[in-house]
Order: structure tokens, then C-alpha cells, then sequence
């Protein structure tokens, strides 16, 4: 069995426990209290309004396109309305207690009227990737905050992840649990986001700490190339040459 078998086994088995352990003494106080006058509320209520034109348009063309689940032909979709969309695939490898694992989503490139583009990542099912088996009432009530469709720039994204991983931890150390390392802000940064150059240092600006943070690489999906006519061949009849002056 490979280690990421070996690491999805752990977590079924986490996720069992966690669904059949009895609530304890410390969480009914919490469950008591409403989340609705809880700063971590408000917080994440004003994240998730600040949206852009853009992004409300990317939301509403894909609202129409909804029923189709599968991602390559949402992106072919959006393709067709004018977007720069492609499917992204991040995959990463276990490094000092984070998990591997891989995740797929789409990205939209969006043009400014500056010349400069703005990535926004696009996640049809985002917000059961924040849910828990039994959680408590204040993070059940910032979960259902969550949209299921996700549209946003990486930043407001890390604040979102920050905030919920942050909850996450607390909910689960009130039902008597620890937080497993596919819960973390780590792992859960190493889904959707990804470092460039100087792009570390600006979103450590938003008070949520991503300078501790290395990321993995997304890797875009290749576009389908038409196979030309002889230019390939001679490439090829190049190299072969080229190897047999080596050898010869």
C-alpha cells in the first residue's frame, strides 16, 4: 500500500472517530454561546463580501452551468463565454507532518483595465472541504457562511483558510479531538494556492501569517497541440543524427 493510501486509511479512520465520540462537558458551554456576536463570525461575513465585478461574473456563468459537475467541460464552458480558464492539478509530497496529497480546481486569468491580470481560483465544491463530522455550533455556523461555489483571489482564499483552519482546531479540541494534519492551514493552502516570486511577501500582509508557509507547485493541465506536418520529423531526424555522431 503506498503512503498515501497509507495517509487516506488514517483519515477514514480519523473521520470515524470523530463522528462516534461522545460531546464533552466543554463543548456544551460552547454550543450554548452564539457565534453571531463571536469576532470570527463578523470576520469571515466581511471576507466573504468583499467581492469584485469580475468575480460576480465568473459566479453567475457558472450558476447557469452548474449542473455539469465535471470540470473539463465547465472549463471548455467558460472557455466559449471569453474566459481564460484552465483546469489546475496540485499535487504534494509529505514533508515535516503535512500529509501528500493532490486536489484539482479551476483558475480564470481576468485581465485589468491596467494591463495587469488577477488570478481567481474557482472551486465548485469549496465549502465541504471546511466541514466537519460533528462540529460545534459556533464553527458549524461559519462553515454555513461558506458558499459551495468558491470564486475569489488567493488572498481573500488564505484569509478564508486561515480563519476556518483557526475554528477548525478549536471546534475539535472542544469535542475532546486534535486536529489531524489534513486539517491544517498547511495542508489546506497546498489545495489552491501557490508561490511566485514576491507573491509570499504581500499575502503576509493580511495578518494571517503565509510567510511560514511553502506551497506547492500548480501545474496547469497542457492545452492539446495540433501534431504538424514535417517540422516535428525533422526535429527528430535532428536528434537522431546528432546521437549518432556521438556514438559513431
Amino acid at each position: 500500500m503506498s503512503s498515501l493510501e497509507d495517509e487516506k486509511l488514517i483519515q477514514m479512520v480519523y473521520d470515524f472517530i470523530e463522528s462516534s465520540s461522545p460531546a464533552y462537558s466543554s463543548s456544551a458551554s460552547s454550543d450554548c454561546k452564539s457565534s453571531n456576536h463571536h469576532p470570527k463570525y463578523f470576520t469571515l461575513q466581511e471576507i466573504l463580501r468583499s467581492g469584485t465585478e469580475a468575480e460576480s461574473d465568473v459566479l453567475k456563468h457558472i450558476r447557469l452551468s452548474k449542473r455539469d459537475t465535471d470540470k473539463k467541460w465547465l472549463v471548455k464552458k467558460l472557455q466559449m463565454n471569453g474566459f481564460n480558464a484552465s483546469l489546475c492539478q496540485t499535487s504534494w509530497v509529505t514533508s515535516s507532518g503535512c500529509p501528500g496529497g493532490d486536489y484539482e480546481y479551476i483558475d480564470i486569468l481576468i485581465k485589468e483595465g491596467n494591463g495587469e491580470e488577477t488570478r481567481l481560483i474557482v472551486d465548485i465544491d469549496f465549502k465541504s472541504q471546511f466541514e466537519l463530522a460533528r462540529p460545534t455550533q459556533s464553527y458549524k455556523e461559519l462553515t454555513d457562511l461558506l458558499p459551495t461555489i468558491y470564486v475569489g483571489d488567493e488572498i481573500k482564499l488564505n484569509k478564508i483558510i486561515s480563519l476556518l483552519c483557526s475554528a477548525a482546531k478549536q471546534s475539535l479540541k472542544d469535542r475532546g479531538l486534535h486536529l489531524p494534519p489534513w486539517r491544517t492551514r498547511t495542508y489546506m493552502q497546498c489545495k489552491w494556492l501557490r508561490r511566485e516570486n514576491g507573491e509570499e511577501a504581500r499575502n503576509g500582509e493580511n495578518g494571517f501569517g503565509s510567510h511560514d508557509w511553502v506551497p506547492p507547485m500548480v501545474v496547469k493541465k497542457p492545452k492539446r497541440r495540433d501534431v504538424g506536418g514535417g517540422s516535428g520529423l525533422s526535429s527528430q531526424f535532428s536528434n537522431m543524427g546528432i546521437l549518432l555522431q556521438f556514438f559513431g
